[in-house]
């Protein structure tokens, strides 16, 4: 995802400078920790350093950004170091330290701007923040004479980018276990869902945009539109299973109504909700479509005969075979408007299990297995 533009900047009706850390190490940008409560003995005072002016955030990624600004040249000699107040966006009128995974205090030494600010530990994707900046000048007994604080700006972190997409996709392969033939794609709903596409939407199922399930970070969530399709099957039995937590009616298709040979399938994302199940989400985008264009630029494309997730194999006698992976649940969001009479709709006979619906789905943040070392 491209990063957005220059941050906003906003007088800030509040002072920033709600106590200022004291004791803190200053050999790189760190985050000061400190109690709930003010402390200024390590300040000496407002001194005449120049107010950092017209602060730019560019560079932004889901877990960095670069932050310069413009202040009087003739003054910047005495500047040693620069106060970072960082906050997440909702809590911006608190300044307390009330949570230690959501800092807001940054040092760094003087250095020449443009600055990264990098962290996974204190920068999510996805998120808004407001960032004020102090100069600041170490004195001989240790203590710093300040500025005052700058304007208050807003920015935006960014989505995942595809560095961090292929590294979820590696972790993903570990767990995917053995291939398992199938030959239909799926999807459960009730009856009225079915009805509302023979009666107002000309007999299609169409796409819609995907929900916020998964990865906070997920480039797909609230902005790739499809229809969501599964494929596991029972290992028992090879067919798809009779219970589901999004209805009781079924269409299935044949899998290679959907997945031809100028289908491109992209991995999209790998999560967990607390439970022991994962789910892998890929992609299928008819090759020069709206949402082929949308994933190329930003998920790693698949080999559809050779990846670990979802296959299509032409053997010699001519026959196309499809395999999915056994010890994940995929789900399959396919780009494109689907026909009904392309397939079929059916009654299934088993339960409907709500506890495995992954509508608007948390991940699960401290799951080993599916996470990656940027904001969740």
């Amino acid at each position: 995802m491209e990063a957005p533009g220059l941050a906003h900047a906003m007088a800030s009706p509040l002072n920033p400078r709600d106590g200022m850390v004291k004791n803190v190490s200053l050999e790189s940008l760190q985050l000061c920790e400190r109690d709930g409560k003010a402390d200024d003995s390590g300040v000496v005072g407002i001194e005449e350093l120049p107010v950092p002016r017209n602060i730019r955030i560019s560079n932004i990624t889901c877990d960095s950004f670069k932050i310069c600004w413009d202040m009087d040249p003739h003054t910047t000699e005495k500047i040693t170091h620069y106060f970072i107040d960082l906050n997440k966006k909702e809590n911006k009128n608190s300044n307390k330290f009330k949570h230690k995974d959501v800092p807001t205090k940054l040092v760094a030494k003087a250095v020449p701007l443009p600055m990264t600010v990098r962290g996974h530990w204190f920068l999510s994707p996805r998120t808004e923040y407001t960032v004020a900046v102090q100069t600041a000048s170490k004195q001989s007994d240790g203590d710093y004479a300040i500025s005052e604080w700058s304007d208050i700006v807003e920015f935006c972190t960014a989505d995942y980018s595809s560095v961090h997409l292929t590294q979820l996709l590696q972790k993903a392969e570990v767990i995917a276990g053995r291939m398992l033939k199938f030959s239909v794609f799926y999807r459960n709903q009730h009856e009225e869902y079915f009805q509302h596409c023979r009666d107002v939407l000309g007999g299609r199922m169409m796409p819609s945009v995907k929900d916020n399930s998964g990865s906070h970070g997920s480039p797909l969530s609230g902005k790739l539109e499809g229809i969501i399709f599964s494929c596991n099957t029972e290992f028992n039995t090879g067919q798809p299973p009779q219970d589901s937590p999004y209805g009781r009616f079924h269409f299935q298709v044949p899998a290679e109504t959907l997945f031809t040979p100028d289908t491109r399938v992209y991995f999209g994302d790998f999560y967990c909700m607390y439970t022991a199940y994962h789910y892998v989400i890929l992609v299928l985008a008819p090759r020069g479509s709206s949402g082929d264009l949308y994933c190329s630029e930003r998920l790693p494309e698949l080999d559809v005969t050779n990846n670990r997730f979802l296959t299509r194999v032409c053997g010699e006698d001519g026959r196309v075979e499809f395999r999915h992976a056994q010890d994940v649940i995929l789900e399959l969001i396919y780009t494109e408007p689907v026909p009904l009479e392309l397939g079929s709709v059916s009654q299934i006979s088993g339960h409907q299990l709500m506890s495995l619906s992954t509508v608007n789905a948390k991940k699960d943040p401290s799951c080993k297995i599916c996470n990656i070392s940027v904001g969740r």
